[in-house]
């Protein structure tokens, strides 16, 4: 049995544009447009929490920016980042490691942040190590973040 969405592209043909769908996605671009959200993930903590590690796995450090209040501060057990400008700098040229993915288990979105569950994976996709992150945000922007890091046994 088909599931509903393919039923309904059945019904509107393979070629046919789904209007309302365009019309959805022209205007969450224009919103986050106009509000100074180019990733258009202020609603939700949880899908800003995600944006941050998919703006970092694809270097995109402008879109990194983007998504961080210009005081943001993360704190870990080796060093604290105080400025986005800062965290953003040693993001894109400070790494050990540049080549990595960010692999999410689980996001915990209740409160006022959210709190994510991971692994950072190396090229090969081998775990370099197991994180909590736990944000803040304010506004549409992460405000701060503190890091807690475990080596894996996990490979």
């Amino acid at each position: 049995m088909p599931s509903r969405r393919e039923a309904d592209d059945a019904e509107r043909g393979a070629n046919a544009p789904d209007s309302r769908a365009n019309a959805d996605a022209d205007s969450r671009a224009n919103a986050d447009a106009d509000s100074g959200d180019p990733a258009g993930e202020s609603a939700d903590p949880a899908a800003l929490a995600r944006a941050y590690y998919d703006a970092i796995d694809a270097g995109e450090y402008e879109r990194l920016a983007s998504l961080l209040d210009p005081e943001f501060v993360q704190r870990r057990g080796d060093r604290t980042f105080e400025g986005r400008d800062r965290f953003v700098a040693f993001m894109r040229d400070g790494r050990p490691n540049t080549d990595t993915t960010h692999a999410v288990d689980r996001v915990y979105p209740s409160g006022p942040g959210v709190a994510v569950r991971g692994r950072l994976r190396d090229a090969d996709g081998d775990v370099l190590f197991a994180f909590v992150d736990v944000f803040e945000t304010e506004a549409g922007r992460l405000t701060s973040l503190e890091t807690y890091g475990a080596e894996s046994s996990d490979g």
